[in-house]
């Protein structure tokens, strides 16, 4: 039986406060509230990855050159980079339906543009709307999630099914694209994505209550904005320093994005209603969830959003095939994120997040060791041992990063934990395409190429081994600070 939150009153959409008890009302909700935060995350994975099959389709038909080839796998980055934290802040405050259904209109209006694009600029503005949809929706699901299912193992179950759409629609975004791609055009895949964003919406919109926070408090507008020019001018740095990092206009993005961190940080001390509260930054629960999702960004999404490229320009495989090979982890992360409730009771949200991600580097080490006539097969095991920290670490992480805050917050947990994420995830693709085109170099081949991947997937590794290391830390850190407490209970 679905069990709901039964201590804190919801919000209707009349505005009116009902005890939050188990009732038949209250768990056909959570149920409906669970399939449209699950769905929408797929919608919003779909068109995340889904350029990372048909780039090559996509930049003959819109005449585009490798920095605009560049831009267009990393356009969507920024737009949820960007807005993630804001639009879970959001959704505390004004409502989760309200931003969720809003995401879900501008993903749809994105991705319109984005199918109908006659060059480069457009289609890379409309990725960034993407984000900007995407990130509303992502950040909505999961405060969703939090607001629905009380803490326990109805939660752990949903954030199972919640982690587990995570991957479905990592999963799903090449092989349909790909699809698209072979029978149709890559622009119907825009189509669709599109048509679907707008049926959910209006099924969200007509099916589910409002729920917000019971303490509405004012947009923090300074800090929105400072946070979103400061994540922006990085991310895009990040970009166009793949074509050169001592060019002015990357310094520059690179000032901007520092300044304004710096601004954003000072507002948030001042601010008497801040986005995000810095004394988190001393939670070790909040600290560990952070540094999971950045090393879960740069670690495995930072190699293996490369491996389609990798696989059609050094192994010559079709862009099907590849997309194929990259479900045997991202498929696999589904079916462990699904089952991840059935851990042991023992094992802490914490170690759950440290032993996903040393299951991960395991994972990527066996994708190293790769020679220019390797087979497909070659990358099997590394791809389904990635695949299952992966799975253990979304389920994980989606539930973590609702009980690292307080209580109403789970938006504003939700868009911090995802920010990290992919911020992490921008790093990790720019420094796998730094190490790969460093060894890369004109004349050495699929065997240049080869080579920069092996050394990627070691310094991948060792970035999720890293983040590790930081959540066990906040463990040991965490029981000396409560040792300490009951020794000398004075102070």
């Amino acid at each position: 039986m679905t069990r709901t939150r039964q201590a804190a009153p919801r919000t209707t959409t009349r505005g009116a406060t009902a005890p939050h008890a188990i009732t038949p009302r209250a768990g056909e909700q959570a149920r409906r509230a669970l399939t449209v935060a699950a769905v929408g995350t797929v919608l919003a994975l779909v068109a995340f990855t889904a350029p990372l099959a048909t780039v090559g389709s996509v930049t003959a038909a819109l005449g585009s050159d490798v920095a605009g080839r560049t831009w267009i796998l990393s356009s969507m980055g920024i737009g949820l980079g960007a807005a993630l934290l804001t639009a879970g802040t959001l959704a505390d405050d004004r409502g989760r339906r309200r931003v969720l259904v809003g995401g879900l209109v501008v993903l749809a209006a994105s991705s319109l543009v984005a199918a109908l694009a006659g060059g480069t600029l457009v289609f890379v503005l409309a990725r960034v709307g993407q984000g900007i949809g995407a990130a509303a929706v992502i950040a909505a699901s999961l405060g969703l999630v939090a607001h629905w299912f009380e803490p326990g193992p109805a939660r752990a179950a949903a954030s199972g099914v919640w982690g587990a759409s995570v991957g479905g629609g990592i999963a799903l975004g090449p092989i349909v694209a790909s699809a698209f791609e072979r029978w149709a055009s890559w622009r119907d895949t825009y189509v669709v994505l599109a048509v679907a964003a707008l049926v959910l919406a209006a099924v969200a919109r007509r099916r589910l209550d409002e729920t917000r926070s019971h303490e509405r408090r004012p947009l923090d507008a300074l800090g929105a904005t400072l946070l979103a020019v400061a994540t922006t001018g990085f991310l895009a740095a990040l970009v166009e320093g793949r074509s050169g990092w001592g060019r002015p206009e990357v310094l520059v993005l690179l000032g901007v994005g520092a300044v304004s961190a710096a601004a954003f940080v000072v507002t948030e001390r001042r601010t008497s209603f801040p986005m995000v509260d810095l004394s988190l930054f001393r939670d070790g629960r909040f600290v560990a969830a952070s540094a999971a999702a950045l090393a879960t960004g740069a670690g495995a999404i930072g190699l293996l959003s490369f491996l389609p490229g990798f696989l059609a320009l050094a192994l010559g495989l079709p862009p099907t095939t590849s997309a194929v090979l990259f479900l045997s982890w991202s498929g696999t992360s589904v079916v462990f994120a699904l089952v991840a409730r059935r851990l042991p009771a023992g094992w802490s949200g914490r170690a759950q997040l440290a032993g996903g991600l040393v299951v991960v580097a395991a994972g990527q080490l066996a994708l190293s060791g790769i020679t220019p006539g390797s087979s497909w097969a070659r990358f099997l095991p590394g791809l389904v041992v990635a695949g299952v920290g992966s799975g253990v670490l979304n389920a994980a992480l989606g539930r973590e990063a609702v009980a690292s805050v307080p209580p109403g917050r789970g938006g504003m947990g939700s868009g911090a934990n995802n920010t990290a994420r992919y911020l992490g995830s921008s790093v990790g693709v720019t420094l796998v395409a730094v190490v790969v085109a460093a060894h890369a170099v004109p004349g050495s081949g699929a065997s240049g190429l080869v080579a920069g991947w092996n050394v990627a997937a070691w310094v991948t590794a060792g970035l999720s081994l890293v983040g590790a290391v930081v959540v066990w830390a906040t463990t040991v850190t965490d029981r000396r600070r409560a040792a300490d407490a009951v020794a000398d209970p004075v102070h």
